[in-house]
């Protein structure tokens, strides 16, 4: 399995598009293996915290809710 390693230029280089079909991989669910389907899922969150825009729509695979820290 290799790293997830992209860097913060090929995010801002992203399309909707991009993302959208990252995330249709995500619902189908489709995988040969798990490691496939969770470096796609860190992909998906890494892109979530610098464009947030691109992944509003799919949050919900994200499984991330706020949470209070005190």
């Amino acid at each position: 399995m290799e790293t997830l390693s992209i860097s913060k230029q090929e995010i801002a280089a992203m399309t909707g598009k991009q993302v959208a079909e990252l995330a249709i991989r995500l619902e189908q669910d489709n995988y040969n293996n798990a490691f496939d389907g969770l470096h796609d899922w860190h992909l998906l969150r890494t892109i979530a915290f610098q464009r947030p825009d691109l992944v509003e729509p799919y949050v919900h695979l994200l499984d991330l809710e706020p949470y209070d820290e005190s």
